[in-house]
């Protein structure tokens, strides 16, 4: 009972994991990175996932190398990850609805506390991994190629299947 409790409840996490990655992906948030936490998840259970855990791995980790190739990326990522804290601040604050606002007031920064929470949270995530990009790849051009034929490799198993 407690072995099929726990299955179902990783699954669920990792359907959930995928979902909001790929929601992620377009939206501000890590969404290769919840991609991949969730088909690592659902690789356990089943094989479909492990096939494409590491095509997903590889792009995230080139995203990655690719986000700190320059300074001006570096600044600009760093930005908008403060951008995005500072957002969630102010959504959690909830100052009052300015007088330009021509909107219905049910439209000043709706969700509340979850969504400033939620920001504040993607921020983090998100200098986080600008951190990890820049120690791992920055600078380092054999690590980047060392990726570049991983990734290769990756994809032609890929496309194999």
């Amino acid at each position: 009972m407690i072995a099929a409790t726990k299955r179902i409840a990783l699954e669920i996490l990792g359907w959930l994991l995928v979902l909001a990655g790929i929601a992620a992906l377009v939206l501000p948030g890590p969404g290769l990175l919840m991609l991949f936490g969730g088909l690592a998840i659902l690789s356990q259970q089943y094989e479909w996932a492990e096939r494409r855990l590491d095509p997903i791995k590889f792009r995230a980790l080139r995203g990655a190398a690719e986000g700190v190739e320059t300074w001006p990326r570096i600044i600009l990522s760093s930005t908008g990850a403060l951008a995005l804290i500072a957002c969630g601040v102010v959504w959690i604050v909830r100052p009052d609805m300015p007088g330009w606002w021509w909107f219905s007031e049910t439209w000043w920064l709706p969700g509340g506390l979850a969504t400033g929470v939620t920001q504040i949270a993607s921020g983090l995530v998100a200098i986080a991994l600008i951190v990890y990009s820049y120690r791992r790849f920055h600078g380092k051009p054999e690590a980047v190629e060392a990726l570049s034929a991983e990734i290769e490799r990756a994809d032609e198993v890929f496309h194999d299947d």
